[in-house]
Formats: structure tokens, C-alpha cells, sequence
């Protein structure tokens, strides 16, 4: 009797192999000659200057909300003062990265997967190969260094937002200075917090920019699929920065107590 594997991981299986196989490509197409300079900058442009308002106010809001409501709670336990360390933390070790990487996934990965899916559709990623060009160096090699370079920027200014967002939630019942408030939300946080952070949200980065230009350069013929790709790359690029930080949560135990 022959056992045959469900449809569904059979799929599965292809789609993880023709992934790597598209990581291959994009990982030699980093060190060939002729790197698109212009390309990249327009992209860093795209991905970061125009991410700039939305990440702000989602990291604004972040810490105003954090602050409004742990304080009520920590007020129970007369630990009040605690407050601003207690939401530098939160939001530099873990909240800021993920959610700001969750932020960028719905609009960036979904973007960059819709405009290389409606190039396939439209053959121009076809002709670009007809013509001589590379368009994994042109096209995907710039956006994924983009999004790799211009995540952690965008999480770093969040964060920064996120922590005058928590000084204005401070103040609306309380007068704290900003010096003294800065002062007790940096008391607490260390080299140790940020660079784990920031390392992944490199991570997060790549996950966002790959997927998104893996699922719009894979898209098959049709207008419909311009959609479905898009849609994909928001879902597969969450679910990767999903996985990406509980490993990167592991890894950072691991160091941090041995």
C-alpha cells in the first residue's frame, strides 16, 4: 500500500523550497557588481520617510496608552515612580520592535508586494530579463537592504515617541518634569536592552522586505493574484516576525542568565 503526503504539505514543502531558492538568488545578487545606488535610496525614501507619520503615531500612542494603564495598578501598589522605567523597558525591549515590525508588514510588505505583482502581471519584470537587466538586483536586492536598513531607524524613533507618549500620560494627573521623568525611564535601561532589540528588528527588516518581494515576484498571471499577493506577504511576513522574536526572546534568556 502506498502512502502519499496531504496536498497541504506537499505544498508546503515546495513553497519552503522555492523560498530558499529565491533567498539563494538574492543572497549572490548582494555581492555582484553593479549595485543600483539609486534604486535603493529611492527606496529607503519610499520605505522610511514615507512609514515616518504612521510609525510616529502608532509609537506615540503606544506609550501613552502603556502609561494610562499600568498606572492605576502600580498606584496600588505605591510603586507609581516605577512607572516610566517600567514603560521604557517594555516598550524598548519588546513592545516597540513587534509592534512597529507588525505595523510596517501591513503597509510595507503588502505594498512591495502588490508592485511586483502587478509587474509580473503586466510583463515587465519579463522584459527586464529579455533586455539583459537583473531584476532580482534591481528589484529585490534594493528593497530588501531598504527595508533592513530603514525598520530599525523607524523602531528607534517609535520608541522615542512612545516615551514622550508616556510623559504626556504622565502629566495629565500628575506634574513630573521632563528631566526627572527621562531621568527614571533611562535609570532602568541598559546597553543590554537595546541591542538585542535592535539587532532583531534587523531581522524584521529582512522578513518584511523578502517575503513581501517573494510573494509579488512569484505571483501568477491575472490581476487577481496582485491582490492575493499583497494579502499574502502581510500574513507570511507577521507570522515570520512572530517566529523571529519568540527565538529572539529565547536567544536573549539564554545569553542574558548564563
Amino acid at each position: 500500500m502506498s502512502i502519499t503526503a496531504p496536498a497541504s504539505i506537499i505544498r508546503l514543502l515546495r513553497d519552503a523550497g522555492e523560498q530558499m531558492d529565491f533567498m539563494k538568488g538574492f543572497l549572490r545578487n548582494i555581492f555582484r557588481s553593479g549595485f543600483e545606488w539609486n534604486e535603493f535610496l529611492r527606496q529607503c525614501f519610499i520605505i522610511g520617510y514615507k512609514s515616518l507619520s504612521l510609525v510616529g503615531i502608532t509609537g506615540f500612542i503606544l506609550g501613552f496608552v502603556l502609561t494610562l494603564q499600568s498606572e492605576p495598578t502600580m498606584k496600588e501598589f505605591g510603586a507609581e515612580s516605577f512607572v516610566p522605567s517600567m514603560v521604557a523597558i517594555s516598550i524598548i525591549r519588546e513592545i516597540g520592535p513587534v509592534i512597529i515590525a507588525l505595523i510596517c508588514a501591513g503597509k510595507i510588505s503588502s505594498s512591495i508586494g502588490a508592485e511586483l505583482g502587478s509587474m509580473k502581471v503586466s510583463e515587465q519584470i519579463d522584459a527586464m530579463e529579455v533586455s539583459g537587466a537583473n531584476p532580482i538586483q534591481y528589484l529585490v536586492v534594493t528593497r530588501v537592504l531598504a527595508c533592513i536598513l530603514m525598520i530599525p531607524l523607524l523602531t528607534l524613533m517609535a520608541d522615542a515617541l512612545a516615551l514622550m507618549g508616556g510623559f504626556t500620560a504622565s502629566n495629565l494627573n500628575n506634574d513630573i518634569p521632563l528631566g526627572l521623568y527621562f531621568n527614571k525611564a533611562f535609570a532602568a535601561v541598559s546597553f543590554a536592552d537595546l541591542i538585542p532589540a535592535v539587532i532583531k528588528t534587523l531581522f524584521f527588516g529582512f522578513a518584511i522586505g523578502f517575503v513581501g518581494c517573494y510573494k509579488g515576484y512569484n505571483s501568477n498571471r491575472g490581476t487577481e493574484s496582485v491582490g492575493i499577493a499583497a494579502n499574502s506577504a502581510v500574513v507570511a511576513a507577521s507570522l515570520w516576525i512572530i517566529m523571529l522574536d519568540a527565538i529572539a526572546v529565547q536567544l536573549t534568556s539564554v545569553f542574558a542568565y548564563n
